[in-house]
């Protein structure tokens, strides 16, 4: 079996176990929730098939909502950040070049690059997620609050995931 791809297995596994055993449990401030699990949606080759990543995403949102009794939020939010991942993957981190990228990441990318590629898709997932979670435009403050704190507590928390886990240049 190929190496890259059980890396991936290990890694979605670790990612789903710390997210519905410790993070889902986390509500820093009634406003932060940390959704780490992302990052494995963001770390999957850039040369992926479209469909492959939309329904990777779709069972890693599935198998969230299944641990933690949610009715589709992580689910929709996961699939929507796979659709957007395929357009900042291409204008972000590749520039429109015919490149791979194995594993993207803070160590294996241009820095300045790869902060604003998760920062905008984990903002786009807090978002979703929490548009659905309260289902109210009357809250929209509150919605953005929490999806600009969680998107800060999840960026630093992957940095730092990456930081121990992949090595230096790929």
């Amino acid at each position: 079996m190929n190496n890259l791809l059980i890396r991936n297995i290990l890694r979605f596994l670790f990612l789903l176990l710390l997210q519905v055993v410790v993070l889902n449990n986390v509500y820093l401030g009634g406003y932060i929730t940390p959704f780490l699990y992302v990052l494995f949606i963001l770390m999957l080759p850039t040369d992926l098939s479209k469909v492959a990543l939309i329904l990777i995403a779709f069972g890693s949102g599935l198998m969230v909502d299944i641990f933690d009794n949610m009715p589709g939020f992580h689910t929709f939010s996961c699939t929507l950040v796979a659709f957007c991942r395929i357009v900042f993957a291409d204008k972000i981190l590749t520039r429109g070049e015919q490149t791979t990228i194995l594993t993207p990441s803070i160590r294996t990318v241009v820095a300045q690059q790869y902060v604003i590629f998760l920062t905008l898709n984990l903002f786009i997932y807090s978002f979703a997620y929490f548009l659905l979670e309260m289902f109210s435009l009357r809250d929209f403050g509150t919605i953005l609050i929490s999806s600009i704190l969680s998107t800060l507590a999840t960026g630093i928390l992957a940095i730092v995931y990456q930081a121990i886990f992949i090595p230096q240049k790929q």
